[in-house]
């Protein structure tokens, strides 16, 4: 009787069967295995719809509402010296964006020299704001440092740290406005100075956890689940963290500069913070409507009414999304003629010329 069980201990290692399966249950219901779960993709399709409703209600309530000739008129009574600087202030944000790539030229190593490197991010910057990231921040990236002969792990690598940049910053600055601005209440739903605070400080933390955690490693990169994440040291993790708020707030600057000052700064910025958010969850290019919405619930009381914030939202949109855009096409168009016109000559030169 005694030789069955020491079989069955010898094949679960010494456990019991039911306890192992037991604490293999228990450890699957952990919340690690959360995104392994069969529900999983219907709760977060499910958080993503009702998002999605909730702006899209906003849209539709304030286009029907919306005196459009009034909106017109309002666009025209925009002084030209308002837009010129609020202009100025979009150029040197898409100026501070490029520098990104910087970032990832350092931690990189690849050789273009600085201004192709800000050349290729400033081109990509307006086809990931009006086209989506896929369009612009990988496919136009991408093909202008391949056309480079940079290989597609380094841009991998670029595009990467371009966006964790990207996103440092904006996750400082949104701890940081908790503390200065505190939001209207939207649709019927508000939230309490604690509970508005609380969720801003922990925002916050992560970009300092980020630092902190670059100044441990000393450059080493992180192993998670046998992946490997390179991590730059403590000083170009700072200089990522300055960069990207920098933009942030020259993003704000500008919508600030459009609106006149007649509403707060931090107001101002927090438009373009959680418009980015809504337009990133919402999938819609160039955030269409979807930033309008946000601005107009956040901006539209007192003296100023949503005829006004939409108009200087138009603006700051045209000015900021649509004219770079322009420009960008421009510059991609001429940098595949050249690129194609080279091909062209290289392939009618004699073999003994090429060799």
């Amino acid at each position: 009787m005694a030789t069955p069980s020491l079989i069955a201990d010898s094949d679960t290692g010494g456990r019991p069967r039911s306890g192992g399966k037991a604490r293999h249950s228990g450890s699957a219901r952990g919340w690690r295995n959360w995104p392994e779960q069969a529900w999983w993709p219907w709760a977060t399709r499910a958080v993503a719809a009702s998002f999605f409703a909730v702006v899209a209600w906003l849209i539709f309530q304030q286009a029907r509402t919306v005196d459009w000739p009034a909106v017109l008129q309002a666009l025209r009574d925009l002084p030209a010296s308002a837009l010129a600087v609020a202009g100025g202030l979009a150029l040197l944000s898409h100026f501070t964006y490029g520098t990104f790539d910087w970032v990832g030229r350092h931690c990189s190593g690849h050789r273009l020299s600085r201004p192709a490197t800000l050349a290729i991010a400033m081109t990509s910057y307006p086809f990931t704001l009006n086209l989506g990231s896929l369009i612009g921040g990988v496919g136009v990236r991408y093909r202008l440092y391949a056309r480079r002969g940079v290989d597609p792990g380094t841009i991998g690598q670029v595009v990467g740290t371009s966006i964790v940049t990207n996103w440092l910053g904006y996750l400082l600055l949104a701890g940081v406005l908790a503390w200065l601005w505190q939001p209207p209440p939207v649709a019927g739903w508000s939230v309490t100075a604690w509970q508005w605070r609380l969720g801003g400080t922990v925002l916050a933390c992560l970009p300092v956890a980020y630092v902190a955690l670059c100044a441990v490693r000393s450059g080493r990169a992180l192993t998670l689940r046998g992946r490997e994440f390179p991590l730059p040291r403590w000083p170009v993790a700072l200089w990522q963290v300055a960069v990207s708020a920098t933009n942030w707030m020259l993003m704000g600057a500008a919508l600030w500069t459009v609106l006149q000052g007649q509403v707060s700064y931090p107001a101002a910025l927090a438009t373009v913070l959680l418009g980015a958010v809504a337009g990133l969850v919402l999938r819609v290019p160039a955030g269409l409507g979807v930033l309008e919405a946000v601005g107009v619930a956040l901006l539209a009381a007192g003296s100023l009414g949503q005829e006004e914030v939409l108009a200087a939202l138009l603006a700051y949109r045209a000015l900021y999304y649509f004219g770079p855009l322009v420009l960008a096409a421009v510059a991609f168009g001429a940098a595949e003629l050249r690129w194609r016109q080279h091909s062209a000559t290289h392939d009618k030169a004699p073999s003994a010329e090429r060799i």
